[in-house]
């Protein structure tokens, strides 16, 4: 990922670096990041993804190598940016993949931008209201840290050393005030739930909840993966993803649904 072209889209005091790559006439996939990281952390997932189609991965303002803004941009704000980009590359109908905070975006951007008419798929999403606080959800971060490969923590570290300590701080406010519960019911759009199995940020009961709020949401668990489920090894969640884009997503193990656990609603 780090020999791909590298494009800047500019708003107003907000810029967006990202990189397009993979094979035209499949589906766009459109990878945002989780609070603290980058478009670096999705290396893997952009290579298995690209056999399927394009992919946009980009840093939001502040994270990765965009520059930070005056000030930090809310989950609304952040999603509205989003779908400018998507407006500025001609971007319809993508696949708009969103980790932790990420989905946040995500779910923004759809649901206020209805004409982007795309598939969402959340992945290890954010917050759960039970532990709506910047010391749990930091907590729970640490928890999951401990049981994580040393290549999830090497790129971590890099990202957050990017991002700084105020900066994330900053950000981490705005990720825990916003409420995706409330969003949630108003996407009108095909949505995978992506967790793994051992995830503390984002715990079973919590993701069950995010596909029961989504009118037409379905739950996936990626074995022995904890929040960066698609970090260590990208496959298993690109196989996930890549069925949801085709459309086969919602069908149960024995038809066909590519490596994975269905969690019963």
């Amino acid at each position: 990922m780090a020999d791909l072209p590298v494009h800047t889209f500019e708003r107003g005091d907000d810029v967006v670096v990202y990189t397009r790559s993979g094979r035209s006439g499949g589906p766009v996939f459109v990878l945002v990041h989780g609070i603290g990281m980058g478009r670096g952390v999705f290396g893997d997932l952009v290579e298995e993804l690209s056999r399927e189609g394009e992919v946009v991965a980009l840093d939001l303002p502040g994270f990765g190598d965009s520059p930070k803004p005056r000030r930090p941009l809310d989950m609304p704000a952040c999603g509205g940016l989003v779908a400018a980009l998507l407006d500025d590359l001609g971007v319809r109908d993508g696949v708009l993949v969103g980790h932790s905070m990420g989905a946040q975006v995500v779910a923004e951007t759809l649901v206020r931008h209805p004409h982007l008419r795309g598939r969402a798929v959340l992945v290890s999403p954010t917050v759960n209201p039970a532990e709506r606080s910047a010391l749990l959800q930091g907590l729970r971060l640490l928890q999951d840290i401990a049981i994580e490969s040393p290549k999830v923590l090497a790129l971590g570290a890099i990202h957050y050393v990017k991002a700084g300590p105020v900066w994330y701080a900053k950000t981490l406010r705005r990720m825990v005030d916003h409420r995706i519960e409330d969003v949630l019911p108003q996407l009108d759009a095909d949505t995978l739930v992506i967790r793994g199995e051992v995830d503390k940020v984002s715990p079973r009961e919590w993701a069950r909840e995010v596909a029961r709020l989504v009118p037409r949401g379905v739950l996936r668990e990626v074995p022995d993966r904890g929040h960066e489920a698609m970090i260590r090894t990208a496959q298993p969640a690109a196989s996930l993803i890549a069925a949801h884009a085709a459309g086969t997503s919602g069908r149960p193990p024995d038809a066909g649904t590519p490596r994975g656990d269905t969690v019963e609603e």
